[in-house]
């Protein structure tokens, strides 16, 4: 694959990140990686979960998979350096959008108050062509406006005053990790070991995707190193996890 000219460093000026995906193992996917990276570098990242992902394990009543899947979060966060883990609790595989959400990711925004948010690929379909799950695309929407909603006093005015959350103009950039229109990348490298146990962690979820016979590491080592390797290969060679940044 050609190297992709039009791709730049990711912006490195910033202290504190907040990643907001719909559902556990999400950001494993994507950008564990260069997460793993910026914590070991002193940088604060801190993870919103959407959902607690109940729909997810077909073997799994959703009560049971909450459960499961909430620990498996944070089990595979403390992994890459993110010890700060929060769950809204709306309903995996129907999330709503609309104003109730976008209030609750101000309030996030708001409360955290990062330089930097990241999300999951918000856009119909996936690199390849592959459709993306209504929740992917409803939260990816929702994070890119309730950035800009974080900093209006005017908008969501009750976050101001019974929740005593002064708006937050700091957000200077999304980053969306999985998208199928990258502009900037991370290469990575000591990181990518953790990354493949973050994703690891999620050994239910993967077990219940892929058969109790798949071994859970042997499968994050293998999607792991082929995404970053195709990340890579559209940089400077080296291993990269790709993002498409929108600076506000």
């Amino acid at each position: 694959m050609p190297a992709d000219r039009h791709l730049t460093p990711m912006p490195g000026n910033w202290q504190r990140a907040l990643a907001i995906v719909a559902h556990p193992d999400d950001l494993e996917y994507g950008a564990a990686a260069a997460i793993a990276e910026w914590t070991a570098a002193g940088r604060e990242v801190s993870y919103l979960l959407v959902t607690r992902g109940e729909a997810g394990i077909d073997g799994l009543a959703p009560a049971r998979a909450a459960t499961v899947r909430e620990a498996e979060q944070r089990a595979g966060a403390a992994l890459v350096g993110v010890h700060t883990v929060e769950f809204l609790d709306h309903h995996d595989g129907v999330i709503e959008p609309g104003p109730a959400l976008r209030r609750d990711l101000s309030a996030a925004i708001r409360r955290h108050r990062p330089e930097l948010v990241l999300t999951l690929n918000h856009h119909d379909t996936w690199d390849g062509g592959h459709w993306n799950s209504p929740d992917h695309r409803v939260v990816g929407r929702a994070v890119l406006d309730a950035a800009g909603d974080a900093g209006n006093r005017w908008i969501f005015p009750e976050l101001a005053g019974a929740k005593g959350l002064a708006p937050w103009n700091g957000v200077r950039w999304v980053a969306v990790a999985g998208s199928p229109h990258p502009t900037h990348a991370a290469e990575v490298g000591p990181g990518i070991d953790r990354a493949v146990a973050s994703l690891a962690a999620h050994a239910a979820y993967i077990t219940g995707l892929r058969g109790a016979d798949q071994d859970p590491h042997a499968y994050a080592r293998g999607f792991i190193e082929q995404m970053l390797r195709s990340g890579g290969e559209r940089y400077r060679g080296h291993p990269a996890t790709l993002f498409q940044v929108f600076p506000r």
